[in-house]
């Protein structure tokens, strides 16, 4: 009877220590289920933040070139997700500044983060993938593969517009064209320009941007005074990364091809005792007209009297003016004969021909030519001895063919065949001198017959 009690007991104290373990196991049960719920929430919510944009700058590398890739995520989620370390893993594309994210940024739900990572592109040429990855709060990384360029060669840069020649002190227009062929935009064009005995308008120009595929035209004024090069420098930024390339302007020097050309004709010398005058006309046989013509005479000649020089105005393209020059000069054989003259941009032009007045016929020897705008190539000048009139330039007085050609010939100051009258008459008395004294026996046995 006293044993019952005693097995109760035991029963009781085993109930209760069941309970407890009961309830323990409940516990710890429902907390393993709470933190396994909480870590799979935060790993679907990681998984919702996503890379929604990349840029690159530049958008295509040059070998070594520095450059930035800028990467965005978004948070598709309902709550905040930590992320570190973000990263590209390529070995085409160096990290630089790697530590700068390595502290624990959030992006909220519905929110973006953006990450810019220095970076240096290396060679070769090509096409290349790089991973971007970070870390998140939850352990699982977030990875997004990047496609990047590498290529050396440098835009294009051409001259496309030039002219065939240049002529000195003439302006003409020069265009040089860039032509982006890259896969990316370049900027900030800056061109100067590099040459000795040249004026180039403008001295530099600038081009804000050239987008890729694309071509930008940049047009100078050219004023060369002898032949040069003139090199174009142009410079650009690809990113922020600045690039050259050089263009060299071979200015070749030559006769204008549509400018005027003097040509004088009628070519007539008549003495007026103490000086000459010369008259002629002159045709214009190039494209351009010829302005302020004036004509005078060099040395040995000297201009005197009424015309020492002589304004013939303007001479059209395939037209004539007429001139009359006075000068003074102890050498007839050769005059030489200066004609000034301006294009229409007011350029000064001057070519000196020399005409031969020594033949009989009045037509002169091939003339030599010289001038300040361009080397012109002079023809002979040629004309018949004589005039049909005077020559019909602005205040030139008119004159007679018959005192014209007589002039050349029987000149009081020489110049024409009755110069040599006097050495004529005395050979003749020479002769017949030396005639006489030989025949002088004859002629006095004649004589003594005839008594």
């Amino acid at each position: 009877m006293k044993i019952k009690p005693g097995i109760f007991s035991f029963i009781l104290i085993l109930l209760m220590v069941s309970a407890a373990y009961a309830a323990t196991s409940t516990d710890s049960t429902t907390s393993s289920t709470s933190s396994s719920t909480s870590t799979t929430t935060e790993i679907d919510n990681a998984a919702l933040v996503y890379v929604s944009n990349v840029t690159l700058d530049p958008e295509v590398f040059f070998p070594f070139d520095d450059g930035t890739v800028t990467v965005t995520l978004t948070n598709a989620g309902t709550s905040a997700i930590g992320l570190s370390h973000p990263d590209i893993m390529s070995t085409k594309l160096n990290i630089n500044d790697d530590e700068t994210w390595d502290t624990m940024s959030y992006v909220g739900a519905g929110s973006t983060i953006t990450y810019t990572l220095r970076v240096t592109a290396k060679p070769p040429d090509g096409t290349y993938y790089g991973l971007f990855t970070i870390g998140t709060q939850s352990g699982n990384s977030i990875h997004y593969p990047i496609k990047f360029k590498v290529d050396s060669n440098s835009i294009n840069a051409d001259i496309t517009d030039k002219p065939t020649s240049f002529s000195p002190q003439d302006t003409n227009n020069v265009t040089l064209s860039l032509m982006n062929v890259r896969g990316g935009k370049i900027n900030n064009v800056v061109i100067t320009t590099e040459g000795s005995s040249v004026v180039v308008n403008p001295a530099t120009a600038y081009v804000s941007s050239i987008a890729k595929d694309s071509t930008a035209d940049v047009t100078f004024e050219i004023t060369p005074s002898k032949v040069t090069n003139l090199t174009f420098h142009v410079s650009y930024e690809n990113g922020g990364n600045i690039h050259t390339t050089d263009v060299v302007l071979p200015i070749n020097i030559a006769q204008n091809k549509a400018a005027a050309i003097p040509v004088v004709n009628n070519v007539a010398l008549t003495s007026k005792g103490t000086y000459y005058d010369v008259t002629g006309d002159i045709t214009n046989a190039g494209v351009d007209d010829a302005k302020g013509v004036v004509v005078s005479v060099g040395s040995p000649a000297k201009g005197t009297g009424t015309y020492p020089e002589y304004a013939i105005g303007s001479i059209a393209s395939d037209d004539s003016g007429s001139f009359e020059v006075t000068f003074t000069s102890n050498d007839l054989s050769s005059v030489p004969l200066t004609i000034s003259w301006k294009d229409e941009d007011g350029d000064d032009y001057s070519i000196t021909k020399t005409v031969d007045l020594s033949t009989s016929s009045g037509t002169s020897s091939t003339t030599t030519s010289s001038s300040s705008k361009t080397s012109s190539s002079s023809s002979s000048m040629s004309g018949p001895g004589g005039m049909s009139g005077g020559p019909g330039g602005m205040g030139g007085p008119g004159g007679s063919s018959s005192s014209s050609t007589t002039s050349l010939f029987t000149g009081s100051n020489g110049g024409g065949i009755s110069s040599f009258y006097p050495v004529i008459a005395g050979v003749i008395i020479l002769i017949a001198g030396i005639v006489l004294w030989k025949k002088r026996k004859w002629i006095s046995l004649k004589l003594k017959k005839q008594q």
